[in-house]
């Protein structure tokens, strides 16, 4: 919205500063993190005196979180909350993948936040039925990588690109679309998965979007495609703005989920932050780098795909649970070194992924 304020420059005022997209990044940085530090004390004890007992604790979950009962869920509203209201003043509201991003984040926040409702009421970790989650999801990246697919270039559309092969494309036709919602989908509900510690999740989601915020921006520059040997695709530079806020946005919340968490992500936050994650590969064309970068999340998927077929072929387990950050748990792992060096593993994946930005 700020962006409109570019009409009063004469091209050389202050007012010229809002035409930078790195500018305005900065600007979504500090007000996503303001917010979170602003809002978020309010916001826990508005949970904690609504919810009562909190989120319900797995009984067979390890021992050591018995302890975490009666902290409050849903706060995933301070960072969604930061994020849109960054991403509405500073991003420009007329570039397409802005408001597909958004609606990919929003939509899936909806869909956990009925998920958190419905846990803290009925006091069980049900919640929604796993298939009207899928549904809806399914629905939502559909429309999605329909919409992204109408605003890629002619001769990147409905095409799967590789990293480091810029030359390399496969063209899914139609089946573009439905790979897009298995990366946005899949992305969501391994952000899901991974939300199972203190701090583990928001980290992780943190340097993965700041990476694919980085490769947007560079993505979205016809100088910096040409130098980094990577495909153009016109308006992604807007999305910086949008990883920006998801970054302020995650380290005020942060301040508050730090262990001993005072307040729970809960699926409102790991699900429209995964989801996010996902359309913003599915919109730059990193969807094989997104694999890259959110490897933590791919692992934890895994682990518990791994875990359930094993199981289900053989009545033995290969970890002692899944996700895999419980596994660690259960062998005598402090959970302050399982979440910190998933941080590092993250933070060295993160710099795999942009070094398939080749620099010539």
């Amino acid at each position: 919205m700020l962006y409109w304020l570019t009409a009063l420059s004469d091209g050389g005022d202050f007012f010229n500063l809002f035409r930078y997209i790195t500018f305005r990044a900065g600007g979504a940085f500090l007000t996503a993190l303001l917010f979170g530090f602003f809002f978020g004390r309010p916001l826990i004890n508005v949970l904690r005196k609504r919810q009562g007992k909190g989120q319900p604790i797995r009984a067979d979950g390890p021992e050591g979180h018995f302890a975490k009962a009666g902290t409050p869920t849903m706060g995933g509203l301070l960072i969604v909350g930061a994020l849109l209201t960054s991403t509405l003043l500073w991003a420009r509201l007329d570039n397409p993948f802005i408001w597909m991003v958004l609606f990919v984040t929003m939509s899936f926040a909806l869909i956990g936040f009925a998920d958190d409702y419905a846990k803290v009421k009925k006091q069980n970790t049900a919640g929604v039925s796993g298939k009207i989650r899928l549904l809806l999801g399914f629905l939502i990246a559909a429309i999605a990588g329909y919409w992204a697919a109408q605003y890629h270039p002619e001769d990147l559309t409905n095409q799967l690109a590789f990293p480091v092969f810029k030359d390399t494309l496969l063209n899914l036709g139609y089946l573009f679309v439905p790979f897009a919602v298995i990366v946005i989908v899949g992305a969501a509900n391994a952000v899901n998965l991974t939300d199972g510690l203190d701090g583990l999740a928001i980290m992780p989601v943190m340097i993965a979007a700041g990476t694919l915020g980085v490769i947007a921006y560079a993505v979205g520059r016809v100088d910096f495609t040409d130098y980094l040997d990577v495909h153009y695709v016109p308006g992604t530079g807007e999305i910086l703005i949008f990883t920006a806020g998801i970054f302020g946005g995650g380290l005020g919340f942060l301040w508050y989920n730090a262990p001993p968490a005072a307040v729970f992500m809960g699926d409102t936050g790991s699900l429209a932050l995964g989801g996010a994650l996902g359309a913003i590969a599915v919109a730059t064309k990193h969807e094989i780098v997104l694999a890259i970068v959110g490897g933590l999340f791919v692992i934890e998927a895994l682990s518990v795909i791994i875990q359930v077929l094993y199981f289900k072929r053989t009545g033995k387990r290969v970890f002692l649970m899944a996700p895999i950050h419980h596994h660690y748990e259960k062998k005598g792992w402090a959970e302050p070194q399982i979440v910190i060096r998933f941080w590092i593993i993250s933070l060295i994946l993160a710099l795999i992924g942009l070094a398939t930005l080749k620099v010539r």
